[in-house]
């Protein structure tokens, strides 16, 4: 570990042997689900020490609606009539793995938007890498809106329903890119898989650094079933909470043999693929929880995008 530790970000790489069981009375295929959660959970590394927020981010928007609590360890984001707000990674990266735990707005949400994400804030050439999560009527689903963005052409957007109430506690969501694969993770279950597939003359996200970035608006417009149920603002102030904060990557400006330096964990044959586990969990996601998909939306797309062939 010691010749990467000076281009990684905080890398501090443990085992946790532990898992708790869990009986409860679920259904045959929530228990099995939960069973596959349980074992990604006991072999994969996690970090010993998530950051302050003040380590790595800055406030880039409203600063009189965001507030440090917990010491730094969290911050409690505010929307309501007069504004949003939003914040950023101090520096930039290329390749790595990032990721927060977020708690949402709970009740009704609608026609609000919080986003966690990366971008290579380069206007028409621009990367970026998107969770969106699209506010609700009290009792609905909470939906999670993935998009990826590569050399300025987007449109690739999937949605999935949560399969839990994100504004009860909270839940991790990382981002891992590497040079042949995107995935979006939510508490370790992948939610979406993009591949390097410049084969096809698929452009993908692999020469400009981005930066970690997360905001609250509104966005009534169409957020929410399209559009159709608008934000009651006689409910705000709204608040999302974000903690454990977490960077694992090479930095921009920084060495410059990062990006391409094999050893660097997340170019790793571990992560040039899914793990049995994770693809079943993918497909349970995919069968059970995803409500949108642009690769069979025929209303927008004739034929397939190339990309959308590829599998995982």
């Amino acid at each position: 570990m010691a010749s990467i530790k000076p281009i990684i970000t905080r890398f501090s790489l443990i085992f946790d042997y532990k898992a708790t069981m869990v009986v409860s009375l679920f259904s045959a295929r929530n228990a099995f689900f939960i069973s596959l959660c349980l074992f990604a959970a006991l072999y994969r590394p996690v970090l010993s020490r998530p950051a302050k927020f003040a380590d790595d981010f800055r406030i880039t928007w409203s600063d009189t609606h965001i507030t440090q609590i917990d010491g730094g360890r969290a911050i409690q984001l505010k929307l309501d009539p007069s504004s949003g707000c939003g914040f950023a990674s101090k520096k930039q990266y290329l390749f790595g793995r990032v990721s927060m735990k977020i708690k949402l707005i709970p009740g009704d949400s609608a026609g609000t938007v919080a986003a966690f994400y990366m971008n290579s804030d380069t206007d028409s050439v621009r990367d970026e890498l998107d969770f969106e999560f699209l506010g609700n009527r009290s009792g609905q689903p909470y939906t999670v809106q993935t998009n990826v963005f590569a050399h300025g052409k987007g449109d690739r957007e999937q949605r999935v329903n949560l399969w839990f109430d994100p504004s009860r506690e909270f839940h991790e969501y990382a981002i891992s890119w590497n040079h042949l694969r995107i995935v979006f993770y939510v508490d370790n279950v992948p939610i979406r898989v993009y591949k390097n597939n410049e084969a096809r003359k698929v452009p993908y996200p692999r020469f400009q650094p981005m930066g970690v970035y997360s905001t609250l608006w509104e966005a009534d417009d169409w957020a929410t079933r399209g559009g159709l149920e608008k934000i009651n603002w006689s409910g705000a102030p709204f608040y999302a909470y974000c903690k454990d904060f977490d960077i694992e990557g090479c930095s921009v400006p920084g060495p410059a043999d990062c990006p391409t330096n094999p050893t660097n964990w997340w170019e790793g044959n571990a992560y040039h693929q899914l793990s049995p586990v994770e693809a079943r969990s993918y497909r349970w996601v995919r069968v059970n929880h995803m409500i949108y998909d642009y690769c069979t939306d025929k209303s927008r797309f004739s034929v397939p995008p190339p990309e959308c062939s590829a599998g995982i």
